[in-house]
């Protein structure tokens, strides 16, 4: 991209932007009793290198390096971002809930916590092995809360995981589209 130009602007506008989610209601957030454990394996989807936490800020950043050049696919990676949040948003409290910290450490089965970096990300520089990039990161997503439910006994967990994986299932319907048109 040429930036030698004397002014430079963005002209994509995100005003009418809203997270890209399946039209179906999150259940209630509740768990049956405290169970540090599972707050443990929920870590890692909250902040872990598989995670909402990964996810928001990858999209994030494709988002801002596509804004100026490619509006309607930076403002649907936006959307996916936004979708994100919520699902950061609650994780964050199941993981109160069963009785964990909320403080970007991803604990590992082993009991060892690693704080959350950038360095978990992948950050492509073109716009099809980005869309790649995000596909494959929605598809470790599912294959890591599919996992985490086959551990946790709680149905109320599980409920919330299991309607998260709609919406994943759903951003890798829009991310191979829109990899399609290009």
């Amino acid at each position: 991209m040429d930036r030698s130009t004397d002014s430079l602007s963005n002209t994509c506008g995100f005003e009418n932007v809203k997270p890209i989610m399946v039209d179906y209601p999150y259940p209630e957030i509740k768990v049956k009793a405290p169970n540090l454990m599972y707050a443990n394996l929920l870590s890692n989807d909250y902040c872990g290198v598989t995670s909402e936490m990964s996810a928001i800020t990858q999209y994030i950043n494709n988002e801002n390096r596509l804004s100026c050049a490619q509006c309607p696919v930076a403002k649907s990676i936006l959307g996916l971002a936004m979708a994100e949040m919520i699902h950061l948003q609650k994780l964050g409290e199941l993981i109160f809930l069963l009785g964990g910290d909320v403080n970007f450490t991803a604990v590992s089965q082993n009991g060892r916590p690693k704080m959350w970096t950038p360095s978990c990300l992948d950050i492509p520089d073109k716009l099809g092995n980005m869309l790649r990039a995000d596909i494959e990161a929605e598809t470790a997503a599912i294959n890591q809360y599919r996992a985490h439910m086959r551990m946790i006994k709680d149905e109320c967990v599980n409920a919330v995981l299991d309607r998260i994986i709609m919406d994943e299932e759903y951003h890798i319907m829009i991310l191979q589209a829109l990899l399609s048109e290009i």
